[in-house]
């Protein structure tokens, strides 16, 4: 029997697109011929997932998990939202967030490195597996990790397809020596409120100094046009910046639980209850398919030009 080696296995990598252990199996299967490995790659479906690979992955899902005072949020993206009820799929995306949450490490290339559990392959071996058999473009997009020295992390999906998985996933880190129980369900409503009102950070000291300064030049072009005096402009724009950290500070806007109470006022109640300081350490939100130029398909053309091929 031939013996397979590395050359031969990235050879057969580079023409097909397939993991590691499939080309080696089927280099194996066919005593070292890399033709025939091909055509035993395609007869298993594995050597089209290459061709897929351009296709734009913007739907998927996003999983959360969480266990004390860390947490972990990931995306795996896929190019339907049909895929996303698919249980292979979902299994996958699941496993992701419990490999970051165990692992600590959310950095994407080191986490496609590590075995999958339960069988031969690698992380990203699998995914390239699920691409062939489900055909369908996906991508590991991204993950992050969140902890705290003391308190609890808590998580929250929204539009959740099963459970810890959603189009929507927030981490809420909150630190306090309090009662854990009654912490954790208070972070569960500021995640919930992360979710729904989407702050930039936690209070006014933590925003990007350059996102303020270009709303302060925004508002103060805005202001100018009013033709008042520029002592007048200058108090008006103060008052319009702080507008501005409602909308987008967490400590500074209205609590969605209530529709009335600061965030800031609840954490300070919260402490008075728990008989200990209450901070928000941080948070994270994933929104699926964020940032991701979608492609415009012009369905009737498509028709169209198939028709007069």
């Amino acid at each position: 029997m031939t013996q397979v080696s590395a050359a031969m296995i990235k050879d057969l990598r580079g023409k097909t697109g397939a993991g590691m252990m499939d080309c080696k199996k089927a280099l194996t299967e066919t005593d070292g011929d890399v033709e025939a490995a091909v055509d035993w790659l395609r007869t298993k479906g594995l050597a089209t997932a290459a061709k897929k690979a351009g296709r734009v992955a913007s739907e998927g899902l996003v999983a959360v998990a969480s266990d004390g005072t860390k947490g972990a949020v990931v995306e795996v993206n896929s190019e339907t939202d049909f895929v996303a009820r698919n249980d292979q799929f979902q299994a996958y995306v699941r496993t992701m967030g419990e490999l970051v949450l165990a692992g600590g490490n959310s950095d994407i290339d080191t986490l496609q490195a590590q075995a999958y559990p339960g069988g031969e392959r690698n992380v990203g071996e699998e995914l390239t597996h699920m691409i062939a058999t489900i055909g369908e473009n996906m991508s590991l997009r991204r993950a992050e990790i969140l902890s705290v020295g003391t308190g609890v992390v808590a998580s929250y999906v929204h539009a959740a397809a099963a459970p810890g998985l959603g189009r929507i996933g927030v981490l809420v880190a909150l630190e306090s020596t309090g009662d854990q129980a009654q912490l954790s369900a208070l972070a569960k409503q500021v995640a919930m409120h992360v979710a729904a009102a989407s702050p930039q950070s936690v209070s006014t000291d933590d925003l990007d100094p350059e996102a303020v300064e270009r709303e302060r030049a925004v508002l103060s072009e805005q202001a100018r046009d009013s033709g008042k005096p520029e002592e007048i402009i200058a108090k008006m724009v103060e008052g319009r910046l702080r507008k501005f950290y409602q909308d987008v500070v967490l400590t500074e806007q209205t609590w969605v639980i209530d529709g009335e109470t600061k965030v800031a006022k609840v954490l300070e109640q919260a402490s008075q209850d728990l008989g200990a300081p209450v901070k928000v350490s941080g948070f994270i939100k994933y929104v699926l398919g964020e940032g991701i130029e979608k492609e415009e398909t012009d369905f009737a053309a498509e028709v169209a030009a198939q028709v007069s091929a």
